[in-house]
């Protein structure tokens, strides 16, 4: 079984669509402050690369929310559309703008150690502090 698939999506109310080469079909959780203000709870994305191509453009607002990072948003009914790092232009999206989800896996958490005690998810995934996930972004783009 492949790691990656191509995938299509929309926000809410379709003015804005979004098409992936190849999304991981790893969906991770980011249990961040910014993110759980931002969604209100935790993200749930799946890495799509850079191979990204979103229509729409007069309803795409995007918010700089950090020195390395971006969050896009429909301006008409407010859908996460992705979270983007400046300096790759690697995109991290929300899994439920996709039409398709069957293959996904939940396996991965990050900022674990900002996670509020009042919820958890059942299958065991790999948890990273947000120590442990700058790091691996630091690791991840040395490589590549």
């Amino acid at each position: 079984m492949p790691d990656t698939q191509p995938a299509q999506g929309h926000c809410l109310c379709g003015k804005t669509s979004i098409s992936v080469g190849q999304m991981s079909l790893h969906v991770g959780a980011c249990h961040c402050g910014q993110c759980r203000r931002w969604t209100g709870g935790p993200l749930l994305a799946t890495d799509c690369g850079t191979d990204v191509t979103l229509a729409g453009d007069d309803y795409i607002g995007v918010f700089r929310s950090s020195d390395w990072a971006e969050r896009g948003f429909c301006t008409a009914c407010g859908s996460h559309l992705f979270y983007r790092l400046i300096e790759s232009r690697q995109y991290f999206v929300p899994v439920g703008l996709f039409e398709d989800g069957a293959n996904l896996v939940l396996d991965h958490q990050v900022f674990i150690d900002e996670k509020p005690a009042f919820y958890a998810f059942a299958n065991p995934t790999r948890n990273l502090t947000g120590t442990e996930a700058f790091a691996q972004f630091e690791a991840d783009a040395d490589s590549g």
